[in-house]
């Protein structure tokens, strides 16, 4: 796997976008067959999973992608957020937003911890 930017996805047309809310990845296709995915490595004293995806996911497939934004929003700054469900020491939102001419989605992540492991959600494109 190839750690790179969430912004890279511009441009680019999905075939499929497979995710759910609860879930622990998001799977993105291109037309040209590259495989991206959003997941968190789980480890100990951490929860990071999927909360919530607004608009339908379908519309992501068969257009240009022309919004591809990452926005994270969490307590360690005095930022606030949707009041977390599951309490822990820390917790981190983070919101990808993408965009084509038939609609927009917005998965939101949430991720909590004692503060000594990551929220974090990684990117990665998995085939060239």
């Amino acid at each position: 796997m190839l750690d790179t930017r969430f912004e890279n996805l511009l441009g680019k047309t999905f075939k499929s976008v497979v995710g759910e809310v609860g879930g622990d990845d998001i799977k993105f296709t291109t037309l040209d067959g590259e495989e991206y995915i959003l997941f968190h490595d789980q480890d100990c004293c951490e929860y990071v999973r999927v909360e919530d995806i607004t608009g339908d996911l379908d519309d992501l497939v068969g257009a240009p992608i022309v919004q591809a934004e990452k926005v994270v929003n969490g307590d360690k700054k005095g930022e606030t957020g949707p009041a977390p469900k599951y309490q822990g020491d820390s917790f981190t939102w983070t919101f990808y937003k993408l965009g084509t001419s038939k609609g927009r989605v917005t998965i939101r992540w949430y991720g909590s911890s004692n503060g000594y492991y990551g929220e974090s959600v990684s990117f990665y494109k998995v085939k060239p």
